[in-house]
């Protein structure tokens, strides 16, 4: 099935990119992944789906088919109240009979794909075509993978509206993947994940079109997979916690009833901490080992000069093999701390007879091994981006968490590659983010500096509570006002800086870093650099100074040979992406929360291709997914935040609760993990049942709010639709309503929650100082300057983990109504809310 890229066919003749109709307030809104390509026809009337509607099969279905048309009627009648009869044939006479007909047609002639190999993932295997007239829907697909889209697609369209009857617009939707890869990987080792909750999230997956499921099973912290040849693996797992092998089998056949392969991941040669405990004689120091319980990196490798290691290998592999079906396992080979290697004489003794220069050589003979295991098991190898070393073998695939340069590497060594950077799901984000985030790498565009034009070059580090600082340098140049820019991360290439500004004082820029989004707000003067980076919703605070500059005599920096193109083969190299969520801060009680619906924004990235790039469109169609995939799907995002809100805050104050939550948000990236770190024992041992722990990844409440700050124009003339603005400032009075009533009863509540209730208030009462001043444009006195912002810097960084992210917000009105030209008349009314608040 051809299908065009990157277009929408409206009606007959209009062409229209994507972007066209992504924010159209319509059904179409809700499809996400948005489909390649759809036709909305100009035919009169409707199809009306009823209880007299019917579903039938072209032929006879297999047990995969009816188990999904069978979902599909469930999903219906919770999102509709419409119950559909058990489908029967389309060639019943009954059928000729029934005014509205639901048609699934398998199309294929041939054969179908072998199922458990890569070939059987993506493009033409997963397309459909969806038919809507007034009197038929047709889903037809060569594939079963695609009538398993089309019908979750369909029940997008369907929405979430209970009437006797549903009217859908006549249209042809044709449909098909992006990139092959779509994955998740879900982390059972840290926290472990019971079966119904794997079972839960994979629906999710099935409702976004995802295709491969990553689990990861051992680590440092256990063993979740149940070993018949060696038993203490899981025996000695935390907690008791594994997985039995008829409930692996169970979750495999599951996935697969939903289109999706399952990659089972077996860290060797590191993160061994729990086979240390069990097998010890396995590993490269003598121990003694103890369980572990804290999150990090650990020293724990298995020898690889032991031969017991490889019969080790071949064992653990082989039960992997039976129960898992997919060509690939991984076997992680990520974050090797060679130091049991390097203090071993065993191991020295055995890398000079074999003239491994180096720990990096070992763990390339080593990951040889393990390919050669599991090609006789006709299974391939994948694993993170340390497994890539000169001579890894053909066949082996690898995942990346280092980014874009790593991902260049793997595809020009000739290796199938997946991103994982920008796409971690732990690290919450804001989802225009992971949306904004590129799968296939793309060089540097950065025209040369010409000798008269006027620049600087900056040094700066910028330290963590956990970890080496942030550092590298950074270029800013002008030419006749315009700002352009570069910043090179140590270790990674450079990248174009994006909204540059000269606010007052301060240099302003944004850019998206492998620690998510970036926004640095500098103090350059004579010399040294302060301010800050806030990366996600928290800052860092760099310090550092002016390395070179057109006023000295400098080479003109030049960056034209920083980053290659990827060639068309080696792009083809690059099979997709997979979110990834780590389990340090996640459990049972909140993984819902953590991922859905923003998952959905990765899943049509992978899907749809780069083609859409309307943020603002992305968040209204993802409120009408996130309803959506609650009710139908039934994900639980909405409920596991009510049930922790519960346990903390009594039933009269559980409305309050949800409007005070509704301004607030986790700390992003790993700025929670850098606290545990500095302040509590970065293990399992650390509660996930605190305030924190109960509030959505984003604000969605101040989303529209924050849009509109990032874009406030710099003619202060400029007509501006306050809408926006006006609804973040209801919700900020509503919030700070809610915690003046939790105040009130504040006896019995976590100190965090009555210290998170007071700053709210605070936040409320500056937010609509600040914008009553920013619309009639008349900045404040040096004096009141000068308290606003003390109160504002207060309120920044992370209390008890969780951050204000209005404030960030009120700073930049603060810097607009300061540090622009003076307003000759107002962009808007008042908010009406000012009043009220008095």
């Amino acid at each position: 099935m051809a299908i065009p890229k990157n277009v929408l066919r409206l009606g007959f003749c209009a062409l229209l990119p994507l972007t066209a109709l992504a924010g159209d307030a319509t059904s179409f809104s809700a499809l996400m992944p948005y489909p390649q390509e759809l036709i909305r026809h100009q035919a009169t009337g409707e199809f009306l789906l009823s209880r007299d509607s019917t579903l039938c099969f072209h032929q006879s279905p297999g047990a995969r088919l009816q188990a999904a048309e069978n979902r599909f009627r469930q999903r219906t009648e919770r999102q509709t109240g419409i119950s559909l009869p058990a489908a029967a044939r389309c060639h019943d006479p009954e059928m000729a009979k029934r005014i509205s007909v639901i048609e699934l047609a398998l199309t294929s002639d041939g054969a179908p794909p072998k199922t458990n190999a890569l070939s059987a993932l993506g493009h033409e295997h997963e397309a459909y075509q969806l038919e809507i007239n007034p009197h038929k829907i047709t889903l037809s697909a060569a594939y079963e993978e695609g009538i398993l889209h089309g019908l979750h697609s369909l029940s997008q369209l369907l929405g979430i509206e209970k009437n006797d009857d549903i009217a859908l617009q006549p249209m042809t939707i044709n449909d098909q993947p992006q990139f092959r890869w779509r994955g998740l990987m879900l982390d059972s080792v840290r926290h472990f994940l019971p079966v119904d909750t794997i079972k839960r999230q994979l629906d999710g997956m099935a409702a976004a079109k995802l295709n491969v499921f990553h689990w990861h099973l051992t680590d440092d912290q256990g063993w979740r997979f149940e070993s018949r040849s060696y038993p203490k693996l899981h025996q000695t797992a935390a907690n008791g916690n594994f997985y039995s092998r008829e409930q692996i089998r169970e979750i495999v056949a599951y996935a697969f009833e939903r289109g999706i392969v399952v990659v089972p991941e077996i860290d060797m040669p590191g993160h061994a901490s729990a086979i240390a405990v069990a097998y010890p004689r396995l590993m490269s120091a003598p121990g003694p080992y103890s369980p572990e319980d804290r999150w990090g990196v650990h020293k724990p490798l298995l020898n690889p000069a032991n031969p017991e290691v490889y019969t080790f290998a071949e064992k653990i592999l082989g039960e992997v093999a039976e129960l898992f079906p997919f060509e690939y396992v991984h076997i992680g080979g990520d974050e090797v701390n060679s130091e049991h290697w390097q203090s071993n004489p065993e191991i020295q003794d055995f890398m000079q007879a074999r003239q491994l220069t180096d720990s990096h050589a070992l763990h390339n003979y080593f990951n040889t091994r393990l390919a050669e295991i599991l090609a006789k098991l006709d299974r391939k190898m994948i694993g993170w981006d340390e497994t890539l070393h000169p001579g890894l073998v053909p066949s082996a695939a690898v995942q990346s968490w280092r980014g874009p340069d790593a991902l260049g590497e793997i595809a020009r060594a000739g290796h199938f590659g997946i991103l994982s950077t920008g796409f971690y799901l732990d690290q919450p984000q804001y989802t225009s983010y992971h949306y904004r985030n590129r799968i296939i790498p793309e060089p540097l565009d950065f025209p040369a500096i010409e000798t008269d034009e006027q620049w600087q070059r900056w040094q700066f580090s910028a330290p963590r509570k956990r970890g080496s600082p942030v550092s590298g340098t950074f270029m800013v140049e002008s030419t006749e006002g315009h700002l352009r820019g570069v910043m090179s991360f140590t270790g990674k290439t450079p990248q174009a800086l994006h909204n540059i500004e000269r606010i007052g004082p301060y240099t302003v820029f944004t850019l998206d870093t492998w620690m998510g989004p970036l926004r640095a707000r500098l103090l350059l003067q004579d010399k040294t650099l302060g301010g800050e980076f806030v990366v996600g919703n928290a800052p860092y605070h760099p310090t550092g100074e002016r390395l070179a500059g057109s006023q000295k005599e400098s080479a003109v920096p030049d960056f034209a040979n920083s980053q290659l193109p990827l060639t068309d083969t080696e792009k083809s190299k690059i099979l997709g992406g997979e979110a990834a969520l780590w389990a340090e801060m996640v459990h049972e009680n909140n993984i819902d929360l953590r991922l859905w619906p923003r998952t959905f924004a990765v899943a049509e990235r992978l899907w749809s291709g780069n083609s859409l790039q309307d943020e603002d469109a992305l968040y209204q169609r993802m409120n009408a997914i996130d309803h959506w995939a609650a009710t139908a799907v039934g994900l639980q995002h909405h409920t596991q935040q009510l049930a922790t809100l519960k346990k903390l805050f009594p039933e009269n104050l559980q409305s309050h609760a949800l409007a005070l939550s509704a301004v607030l948000e986790p700390a992003h990236y790993y700025h929670r993990h850098h606290e545990k770190s500095a302040n509590e024992t970065y293990s399992r041992r650390d509660p996930l049942n605190r305030f924190v722990d109960s509030l959505p990844v984003e604000s969605a409440a101040l989303q529209p709010l924050r849009r509109f700050a990032e874009n406030l124009p710099e003619d202060p003339q400029a007509v501006i639709d306050l809408e926006p603005m006006q609804a973040g400032l209801q919700h900020l009075w509503r919030a700070g309503v809610a915690a003046e009533t939790v105040l009130q009863q504040r006896d019995g509540l976590p100190a965090e929650v009555r210290k998170l209730a007071e700053l709210t208030q605070q936040q409320m009462e500056l937010g609509f100082l600040i914008t009553a001043r920013w619309q009639d444009g008349v900045p404040f006195s040096p004096d009141e300057d000068s308290s606003i912002r003390e109160q504002l810097n207060a309120m920044k960084g992370m209390h008890g983990e969780v951050v204000l992210p209005a404030v960030y917000v009120l700073e930049r009105f603060m810097d607009r109504l300061q540090y622009s030209a003076p307003r000759t008349d107002k962009p808007g009314a008042k908010n009406k809310m000012e009043n009220q608040h008095g």
